[in-house]
């Protein structure tokens, strides 16, 4: 059984929708279609026109819709040639060559040589083929290469006589298009009349008959409006509708839309396509049919002021194809991005009549564009085309819409996890003070929010610029961090609370990224709402039960404790947030441990937050850290013994602990892969060695590490060490980060060997 996709968009009041929707489960059935061409009455009556048709026609225009016409009797002979005509105009077979000498009675070819003569009498002479005039015998050889690549005799004579004499080429096409009809377009109809779809095998006819009905419209160049007998056509494929099969109204609805059918007509057909997109075990039929150029070009040519709801059924159905990824690479090559962003700036210049129904297209579009959002190969289109300013043209204009700000939140969630994509949207003027405008329009809606809130922390993650710029926005501290307080005081069930901390993760990333600019970080670090805010989700939240959470709270602690001020908010709760720090210390998160460390070589600048850390006795934890063959890990530790060997006190318990020993052990398993990490560790042996008169070596030890220190300083021997790649980076950081402190700690080892020579 089919399965049938959601709904397209949610029903909103007042907007005229509902209808809309009802609609939806309604199947379609000939009697909602109207009378092609039909036209309003008048009260003027028009006088008969004069005309002498100059083709037999089997009846005339006022009956054509009784009954079809048949074809004008002929020999049996000659109806069996006309037929062989009749399937070159419809068949892909190429033509054989036709030699002038043989006799041939290929009715458009009669035409046209008739035309040429300036003879107006279609019986022809007795033997049914007319004699060549004399200015056409220049054309033999052009008649020749035209049949023998299988071009429309139609297009050939036209081509003739447009060279001798325009009116007489109107004259011609209009003559030609009347023999198409009779004897090519007339019996595909009547077959398509007489066939009933009560089977697999009685449609897979019908959906061949239309086939050939739309080839042979085609080829005769009597598709679109100009065609004087679309109505008997239209009249025909509306009949063929209640057969209520997918299949063949997918082929129906092609037709019409070639025929270019408009108004109530254009409606249904729309629907007819939308209701068959619904469901997802359709989509193969529009793989293998090319209604999909069709549909997209009522999205380009169609107006919303007159075709409004068309082109919501439209927008409706590619937003149900969008999401079957075998689909989108279709939709792709037909250019449905393109054809998107043209339709998004006629509905934001739509007139004010028409902007509740623009605002409809535009949820059905932006959901499309989310689908496609998806697609590797749509990624680049999103990028070159810039539709990322249209999209934000589109929250300006409807930001008090909840589903089309969702729908481009998820768009720009998506493929800002992409670089190009980032940058892109980065670049878009006015994307920052938008988005955070939409948020605190929405801020109820935690959808919207968590997927602004991921964007925003992708662009201030790898985008330095976007940092200060967002902050910058006017009242960006304050709509995050009224956001921050609305979603950690929430209660409510489980599922909803998860949904919460979704939300503060984010929120708290956002926050981190941008306290790494320095024009930002200090700022929030003087924030008390910012801080207390911080305090708060490390006292409430614990690492067991929210781990990403209270992670990213210390890790935005610790981007904020970079830039302390004296006297700033953060300063002044130093000692609270180190108190937290040491919970987290203790827990089994090594993502927590390693924020919190990072905290501490932070704060452990103060003395009181130094003794705070030896009385609850971390110190121990900080060197058991160095055993660690996280190279981050270590670095983080080495920063707060670095701190704390300032005190003599400390520098004793220490290196009871052995820290000495574990710094030179990380300094020679890890030293030369990471300079900083190296560097960072010989200023730690600094302070430990030659801050006081303690002998924290013995000569054993001291030697080996000078020895460790002269192959670290040998510019040679670290050349050797780096790939080439890296070479320059590593270097600049082995001269800046490692050589002068290096050198410093060799300077502290000597002097303390020729004191113990001299002893």
């Amino acid at each position: 059984m089919a399965t049938s996709r959601e709904r397209a968009y949610e029903p909103r009041q007042s907007t005229g929708v509902e209808a809309c929707e009802e609609s939806w489960g309604h199947n379609l059935h000939a009697c909602d279609f109207e009378a092609p061409e039909s036209r309003p009455a008048s009260a003027v009556r028009l006088s008969r026109l004069e005309h002498k048709p100059k083709l037999p026609v089997p009846c005339s225009e006022e009956d054509q819709f009784k009954a079809f016409p048949k074809p004008p009797a002929e020999p049996e002979e000659v109806k069996n040639q006309l037929a062989g005509a009749r399937l070159s105009l419809r068949r892909a077979g190429s033509l054989a060559l036709l030699p002038l000498e043989r006799q041939t009675n290929d009715a458009l070819l009669f035409l046209t040589l008739h035309q040429l003569n300036g003879s107006s009498d279609l019986t022809g002479p007795a033997t049914g083929v007319p004699t060549m005039p004399v200015h056409a015998e220049q054309d033999r050889e052009l008649l020749n290469l035209v049949c023998s690549h299988r071009s429309s005799l139609l297009l050939f004579s036209l081509h003739i006589i447009e060279r001798r004499d325009h009116d007489a080429c109107t004259s011609v096409r209009e003559d030609a298009q009347s023999l198409v009809w009779n004897y090519t377009i007339t019996p595909i109809l009547q077959k398509l009349e007489s066939v009933s779809a009560g089977s697999e095998a009685s449609v897979d006819r019908l959906c061949d008959l239309c086939d050939r009905l739309h080839s042979a419209l085609e080829g005769a160049d009597m598709l679109g409006r100009s065609c004087k007998r679309r109505s008997a056509i239209l009249r025909t494929l509306f009949r063929l509708i209640d057969a209520d099969s997918a299949r063949l109204s997918l082929r129906i609805a092609e037709l019409c839309l070639a025929l270019a059918v408009s108004g109530n007509n254009l409606l249904n057909i729309c629907k007819l396509v939308f209701q068959i997109s619904r469901s997802e075990s359709n989509d193969v039929l529009f793989q293998r049919n090319s209604i999909i150029e069709s549909f997209l070009a009522v999205l380009t040519n169609e107006d919303v002021s007159t075709s409004g709801e068309a082109l919501l059924y439209c927008a409706g159905a590619l937003k149900f194809l969008s999401g079957n990824s075998s689909m989108v690479k279709l939709l792709l090559d037909n250019g449905c991005i393109a054809v998107s962003q043209k339709l998004i700036r006629r509905l934001c210049t739509a007139e004010k009549d028409s902007f509740t129904m623009a605002g409809h297209i535009l949820v059905q579009l932006t959901a499309a564009l989310r689908n496609l959002a998806d697609h590797p190969d749509a990624r680049p289109v999103f990028v070159s085309c810039g539709i990322f300013s249209d999209l934000c043209l589109v929250l300006r204009l409807h930001s008090q819409d909840q589903n089309i700000c969702t729908n481009i939140s998820r768009v720009c969630s998506k493929l800002s996890s992409y670089s190009e994509c980032r940058h892109a949207l980065a670049n878009t003027p006015d994307c920052f003070p938008l988005f955070l405008e939409v948020m605190s329009k929405h801020r109820q809606r935690q959808d919207l929010i968590v997927r602004f809130l991921f964007t925003l922390g992708n662009l201030t993650a790898s985008v330095e610029a976007s940092r200060q710029q967002l902050f910058e926005c006017t009242g960006c501290a304050g709509v995050l961090l009224q956001l921050y307080d609305r979603y950690q005081r929430r209660g409510g069930a489980a599922a909803r609370a998860a949904e919460d901390e979704d939300v503060l993760v984010k929120l708290l990333r956002v926050l981190a990224n941008m306290c790494i600019h320095p024009a930002v970080g200090p700022a929030l670090a003087a924030s008390e709402a910012c801080v207390e805010l911080l305090l708060e989700t490390l006292a409430l939240r614990s690492v067991r039960e929210s781990e990403e959470l209270v992670v990213n709270a210390a890790a935005t602690i610790n981007n904020l404790s970079f830039y302390q001020a004296e006297g700033s908010a953060l300063d002044r709760s130093r000692l609270a947030v180190a108190k937290l720090m040491m919970q987290l210390l203790l827990s089994a998160s090594m993502d927590a441990v390693l924020e919190a460390t990072r905290v501490f070589g932070n704060l452990s600048q103060s003395k009181d937050v130094r003794s705070v850390i030896m009385q609850h006795k971390a110190h121990r934890f900080v060197v058991a850290l160095l055993d660690s063959e996280s190279t981050e890990m270590c670095y983080s530790a080495c920063g707060v013994l670095t701190n704390l060997s300032l005190d003599s006190a400390a520098r004793v318990r220490l290196s009871r602990e052995g820290a000495v020993a574990k710094l030179v052990d990380c300094l020679i398993h890890l030293g030369a892969g990471d300079w900083q990490l190296a560097g960072q560790v010989c200023q730690a042996l600094c302070n430990m060695i030659g801050g006081g008169s303690e002998k924290l070596l013995d000569t054993k030890e001291r030697d080996s590490l000078l020895r460790i220190l002269g192959t670290f300083r040998d510019k040679e021997e670290v050349l050797c060490w780096m790939e080439h790649g890296d070479r320059r980076d590593h270097l600049a950081c082995w001269e800046l980060e490692f050589l002068p402190v290096a050198q410093r700690l060799m300077t502290f080892l000597q002097r303390d060997a020729v004191v113990e020579t001299c002893i």
